[in-house]
């Protein structure tokens, strides 16, 4: 069966399914600090390099080529839907069709698609078009794999095609065209020129002019404590007089900056988590280049060990609680199965957000994985010695097109006017490097699932299993994430050996994160019970509204030991103070 591209904004419930058949919002450019997250979700916060990297013009020519012979020789799957499709074209051009676009669909919101005729036909002609394209693809025999992959090409050409992408047939863009008398135009073609020349050929996401890294971006008072070649560490300034005794070191992923969980005022986890006591340590990994090719797994896990000690030693605790999101969620996976199995009790506990351990899941990433596709990745990043962050940025908006790339080309190109200027598009723009090793390495872990297999990945000259992981775990899933499905993330609740929670936020990917009590409409679902089946868990959940940081503040307090004195000074003697947060390496 195939899954929709588009979305419902109806209000409804988004289903619980495993299959991501649930889908976020599409967002179109409006001051709508809600429609930012959800495509930052899209862009850039990834769960690790792609193989999907490796994917180009040659894997969309296959695809459709296979779709091609398949039609030949079943040619009964095209024949069956000719009376049917002459009829509703016929309905279509006589302005009798019902075929409306689906409710989440802000391409067509304009009055003029439904007052014009002649607009009318064109959107609904577009509209039935592509959705009959789907039942032929359904009816041609395909493996439910290839029905997928062939998907996703043709919707990709699809949404290039909609009326709402041209000039001549959009609405709205004429009107504004008359409206400026031409003014419109000018300025979309030198937004056209700037992109072709400075971003890569892709439309902008964002105007970032307004945002300073330290300024209004990543404010939290701190001072970074260590720095190696490799990272700084911060210590966050306390909130409260008095503070747990057990510390939480952040390790943030190496395929984004760490800012996300630090964005602004209001908006920031770790203000959230100072707030209510909790000493907030956190890792701020440097932009690597061409230089530093080498860095690969044990060379940044042991750069997490050593600041893991950093942190103890300021602290004066023997053990601390960890969190990571995204591939900072498989690091801290991986550095606490190390330690469990040296039987070393540095960590306390373990968060992971929006991460995938196992990747035996239906992801829309992992799409066109196969040996030829990661090794042309692996011989992109190897020529150049780093992947780089804008490579991984456009991988990403060409899995939601619609809302990553044709909103803003019709917003920049043909309405001329400036992309919104938003805090967490500014995060996602703000891309970093990859080290050639490490995103082999990245590659090799997720389509070949080897955390799944214990003891197939060594770190450190240590054999990773994750289920010899015994401490507590407290795992977050986006109940509309499409870059890692919350039943995948689930499955980490079966994987581990110790006690585990599953929380579920009801948004998507980077939502889930910047989950801050003051974004409306945000729920969280609950059942402290983990089944094996994460539909039976869905089933048995309580949904809660507000951010899911305050059940995960509560469950940190319980194992964050007692309250003390909060430190009058940050550092110690052995690691003083450098510099003010956010450090060097963020603005790098």
């Amino acid at each position: 069966m195939a899954t929709s591209r588009g979305s419902d904004s109806s209000g409804e419930e988004p289903a619980p399914p495993s299959s991501p058949a649930s889908l976020e919002e599409p967002a179109h450019v409006a001051d709508d600090e809600h429609a930012a997250t959800h495509l930052a979700g899209g862009a850039g916060a990834v769960v690790g390099p792609s193989p999907f990297v490796g994917f180009g013009l040659r894997d969309a020519v296959t695809g459709l080529g296979a779709l091609g012979r398949r039609a030949v020789g079943n040619p009964k799957a095209l024949v069956a839907g000719v009376p049917r499709a002459a009829w509703h074209l016929a309905r279509i051009g006589t302005g009798r069709s019902p075929v409306a676009p689906d409710p989440g669909d802000k391409r067509f919101r304009d009055p003029v698609w439904q007052t014009n005729p002649l607009f009318r036909a064109l959107m609904q002609g577009y509209l039935f078009l592509g959705r009959e394209a789907d039942v032929v693809v359904e009816h041609l025999g395909l493996d439910p794999k290839d029905v997928e992959r062939v998907e996703f090409v043709t919707h990709l050409i699809r949404e290039g095609l909609a009326p709402t992408n041209n000039l001549l047939t959009n609405p709205v863009a004429l009107r504004e065209l008359r409206r400026t008398r031409g003014r419109s135009i000018v300025r979309g073609a030198g937004h056209l020129v700037h992109d072709i020349r400075r971003n890569h050929a892709m439309p902008s996401q964002v105007n970032r002019t307004p945002f300073r890294v330290g300024e209004n971006l990543a404010v939290t008072p701190g001072a970074v404590i260590h720095r190696t070649e490799m990272m700084e560490v911060i210590q966050y300034t306390p909130q409260r007089s008095r503070v747990y005794s057990r510390p939480m070191l952040v390790i943030p992923p190496q395929v984004n900056k760490y800012y996300a969980l630090d964005l602004a005022p209001g908006r920031s986890m770790y203000e959230y988590l100072l707030q209510h006591g909790v000493q907030v340590y956190g890792i701020s990994w440097r932009n690597p280049t061409k230089e530093q090719r080498e860095w690969g797994f044990d060379a940044y896990a042991a750069a997490a060990l050593e600041a893991l000690d950093v942190v103890r030693a300021v602290s004066r605790s023997e053990d601390v609680n960890v969190m990571g999101g995204c591939a900072g969620g498989m690091m801290v996976s991986i550095l606490a199965a190390i330690l469990a199995s040296r039987e070393d009790r540095r960590i306390h506990s373990v968060t992971t957000l929006v991460t995938l351990l196992d990747s035996k899941v239906d992801a829309e990433i992992l799409l066109f994985a196969s040996p030829r596709t990661v090794a042309a990745a692996k011989r992109m990043s190897a020529k150049q010695g780093v992947l780089d962050g804008w490579r991984m940025a456009q991988v990403f908006a060409w899995l939601r097109p619609n809302e990553l790339i044709w909103n803003y080309w019709v917003n920049n190109y043909l309405l001329g006017k400036e992309p919104p200027a938003f805090d967490i598009l500014a995060w996602n723009a703000d891309t970093t490097r990859l080290p050639a090793r490490l995103h082999h390495e990245l590659l090799e872990i997720v389509t070949e699932n080897q955390l799944a297999s214990p003891g197939r990945l060594r770190i450190l000259d240590t054999p990773v299993d994750v289920g010899a992981i015994d401490v507590d775990t407290f795992v977050v899933g986006g109940l509309t994430d499409h870059i890692t499905p919350w039943a995948g993330c689930y499955r980490t609740t079966q994987m581990v050996g110790g006690a585990s929670e599953f929380v579920l936020c009801s948004s998507g990917h980077v939502q889930s994160l910047v989950a801050a009590p003051t974004h409306r409409g945000l729920a969280y679902y609950v059942n402290p019970v983990t089944p094996a089946d994460p539909d039976a868990w869905f089933a048995g959940a309580q949904r809660h509204e507000g951010t899911w940081w305050q059940h995960w503040v509560q469950w940190l307090g319980h194992r964050s030991g007692p309250l003390r004195r909060a430190p009058a000074k940050l550092g110690n003697a052995a690691h003083p103070v450098i510099e003010k947060a956010p450090g060097t390496y963020v603005r790098q």
